[in-house]
């Protein structure tokens, strides 16, 4: 398969039309239903004001962790030994994890061939269900009862698919 460059690719211009678009739809429906489309626009900004340090947080961090990641240091901290640290470290990493799940195979890839346990790699995958930028507005529509615990058993059944990954890869049955 060819690999294309940085330079090479075509530059994405989705969001260059998503806001005109959306903007062009605000007038249109604001000409058949002003108040109606006031209300919609206020609501949207709202969530929006809600959410943004949440997205500013989110950018932040996976900018740090993407500076910060060096796959030899990673397959070292996530090999066999790794114990607990390993597991927090996979539940952590998967939680902020951000973007489509296509963008870390590769990173996942490499670890793998820096020895790092398919177990760990799994439990990375697993707890990318957790979004956390969605969290607040989870929340909002099903309390914070309901997602707390949703999130830790999501965690939970991270840990073992984990686990049951790990004892079909060293050959033993469960």
């Amino acid at each position: 398969m060819k690999k294309t460059s940085r330079k090479n690719r075509k530059p994405k211009i989705g969001g260059q039309i998503l806001f005109p678009v959306v903007s062009l739809i605000y007038l249109l429906l604001y000409n058949s239903a002003p108040e109606k489309t006031l209300e919609a626009l206020n609501k949207s900004l709202s969530i929006l004001t809600h959410l943004l340090p949440v997205f500013i947080t989110v950018i932040v961090i996976m900018g740090l962790i993407t500076a910060l990641l060096q796959v030899k240091k990673m397959g070292g901290l996530l090999g066999k030994q790794s114990g607990i640290k390993g597991w927090s470290i996979a539940i952590i990493g998967g939680i902020l994890s951000h973007g489509s799940a296509l963008i870390w195979y590769q990173m996942l890839a490499d670890l793998r061939d820096h020895k790092v346990r398919d177990s760990l790699i799994v439990t990375f995958l697993y707890t990318r269900a957790i979004k956390l930028p969605w969290l607040p507005l989870m929340i909002s529509y099903f309390g914070f009862t309901f997602t707390l615990l949703l999130t830790v058993y999501i965690i939970i059944g991270a840990i073992i698919q984990g686990i049951i990954v790990d004892k079909m890869s060293s050959g033993k049955h469960l």
